[in-house]
């Protein structure tokens, strides 16, 4: 028996697993505010009981939304995203650009934490990571290692959320979810694949475009830099 937390609900009622605990948090944030170690454990002690069901698919809701964060809290990253950029410009080089604008906060960040990092999933290093998909849109085909893609994608979004929360403090999860989304060049590029997949014939392949940006992700890019 297994049991896991969803944060996105048509994923989890496509895929059926054995039991998932449905969270109605900001993506990215599973178990809640960082640092609040009482209502997390709330939140894991939840998905465990599911297991006392004696049979599956399981899917239930978690009844608490996350808690209000403070005011104060920072709002966004200490990195200012071009809000334009050279139309004939590729992807490849828009990407590539963004990222090293990045790197020195990813790596502040990355001695903040004493070097914890959820970047690695992916078999290569972010630049090319990078480097690759922005080939990959470029080139306007339908990718096909999906695997690859998968990992690639959480990998890059891992190395920006890291990178945009470098400077000490508490952030707006919401806020830095809009952000990313809205603001990035690697947001836009995610939403041109997630656009291939959802257009397709395939049931199969409209699962990998949610995999890639859920709903509430692809709501908040009002205005993606890339385009």
């Amino acid at each position: 028996m297994t049991t896991g937390i969803s944060l996105v609900r048509e994923n989890t009622e496509s895929m059926q697993p054995p039991r998932a605990l449905w969270v109605s948090f900001p993506l990215g944030r599973p178990l809640g505010i960082p640092g609040d170690a009482k209502f997390q454990h709330e939140v894991v002690s939840a998905a465990l009981g599911l297991l006392d069901n004696p049979g599956g698919p399981v899917l239930a809701d978690f009844p608490k939304d996350v808690p209000p964060q403070k005011s104060e809290l920072l709002a966004a990253c200490p990195v200012a995203f071009p809000k334009r950029v050279e139309p004939d410009s590729s992807w490849s080089n828009r990407l590539l650009t963004e990222t090293e604008l990045l790197k020195p906060c990813y790596e502040l960040s990355l001695r903040r934490r004493n070097g914890r990092t959820l970047v690695g999933v992916a078999e290569q290093g972010p630049e090319e990571s990078i480097e690759k998909l922005g080939q990959l849109v470029d080139a306007d085909e339908l990718p096909t290692d999906i695997k690859w893609l998968k990992r690639t994608v959480e990998d890059l979004k891992a190395y920006y959320h890291e990178a945009m929360t470098a400077q000490p403090g508490d952030y707006d999860p919401v806020t830095q979810q809009n952000m990313f989304w809205r603001d990035t060049t690697l947001a836009a590029a995610i939403l041109v694949l997630f656009e291939k997949f959802q257009n397709s014939d395939s049931d199969e392949l409209k699962l990998v475009a949610r995999m890639l940006a859920p709903r509430q992700a692809v709501g908040a890019a009002t205005g993606p830099a890339g385009g």
